[in-house]
């Protein structure tokens, strides 16, 4: 049954691109305004070919795990100690909710001028992205620890660190790669808009070059590009998940 789904909506990805290559074909859609398949099928190869597209593609990559490495090493631990330590969650809350509604691309003003133009602005925007969904989902997960288990645990004379490591931290790994997975993707689509308003490089900028000179076949080619590797870096993510949090 799950084979014949795939196959189905391969069918109908196919017919859909049928349809507007001969839609193109005969005029009855502007190829200058929606390029058909063929056109972005060529302009791919030949951005694959020149390099371009995978040089793009690294730099934007490796920026979304810099920025999103940070949030990872911050957030998840700041989640932990504020999840078990009640009154400093009170006084710190209050800022973190009042931060976390702010969109990651409203920093990128300020970060302009504390950063500049370059790679240390683009980590700054990825780590604002997805630091919250992280922090949150991490929290989340902190609060839902079956309580009774951490009273059996003092029982036996478990610890503050034995609690965390054997209880508390391996109860809440579904809900931090919840996090991860909503914050990666995050940082994916903030690193690029980052990209097409602040950067000389990455598929950001890659689009926007593009557009000024009306290429819009290689805007799809990046637009395409950037929902493929952000597919492929989900499913890695979920692939992690089953191997890490096998009881799930």
């Amino acid at each position: 049954m799950k084979k014949q789904s795939h196959i189905f909506r391969f069918e109908v990805i196919l017919f859909f691109l049928l349809l507007w290559e001969v839609l193109s074909f005969h005029g009855l859609v502007n190829s200058l305004l929606f390029p058909p398949p063929s056109r972005i099928l060529l302009s791919f190869k030949d951005l694959l070919i020149s390099g371009e597209l995978i040089h793009d593609v690294a730099i934007s990559f490796e920026r979304v795990i810099v920025g999103f490495s940070i949030s990872l090493c911050t957030a998840i631990p700041l989640a932990l100690l504020l999840g078990t330590n009640k009154k400093l969650h009170a006084v710190v809350s209050p800022f973190i909710d009042f931060i976390k509604p702010i969109p990651p691309i409203a920093w990128i003003p300020i970060a302009i001028i504390w950063f500049g133009i370059g790679n240390n602005l683009a980590y700054f925007v990825t780590m604002i992205a997805s630091f919250f969904p992280i922090f949150t989902n991490t929290f989340v997960g902190v609060e839902n620890v079956p309580k009774e288990d951490l009273e059996v645990a003092k029982c036996f004379g478990a610890n503050t660190r034995m609690q965390l490591l054997d209880i508390i931290i391996p109860s809440s790994l579904p809900y931090i790669f919840s996090g991860i997975r909503v914050g990666l993707g995050i940082a994916w689509m903030s690193i690029v808009a980052a990209e097409m308003v602040t950067s000389i490089s990455g598929l950001g900028y890659l689009i926007t070059a593009n557009q000024q000179m009306l290429r819009l076949d290689r805007v799809f080619v990046s637009m395409m590009t950037i929902g493929l590797v952000g597919m492929v870096m989900d499913s890695l993510v979920v692939r992690l998940r089953k191997k890490v949090v096998r009881w799930k």
